[in-house]
């Protein structure tokens, strides 16, 4: 018997861990079953691969980007120049009522 100071003990229940003790039982057979074993082995495989995907994809997109970077915007400046230019050339020929070069030949815009 349980003792407690001024108040009502009640005895120990003998059957008390028996319902525990069955979930205990059926949760450790189903998390130490080989399948649960071999879906957490794929779970921690497939994490490791798309941590390296990741990785592998990052270093693509700099590697990308960085050229972009380098070769392209300097080209798009360039191109952007030449057309503002072709542009002045045909507005200063129009001023002056010559005809337009023939660098120019598409007309004006």
């Amino acid at each position: 018997m349980s003792s407690k100071k001024g108040g009502l003990s009640l005895p120990d229940r003998a059957g008390a861990g028996a319902g525990d003790g069955i979930l205990s039982r059926v949760s450790s057979s189903i998390s130490q079953s080989p399948i649960v074993y071999q879906g957490k082995r794929a779970a921690s495989d497939a994490a490791l691969i798309a941590k390296k995907l990741l990785k592998s994809t990052g270093k693509a997109a700099w590697i990308a980007g960085t050229t972009f970077l380098i070769l392209v915007v300097p080209l798009i400046i360039e191109m952007d120049r030449d057309a503002q230019l072709t542009e002045l050339e045909l507005q200063q020929a129009s001023l002056l009522g010559t005809p337009p070069p023939p660098s120019a030949a598409g007309g004006p815009k």
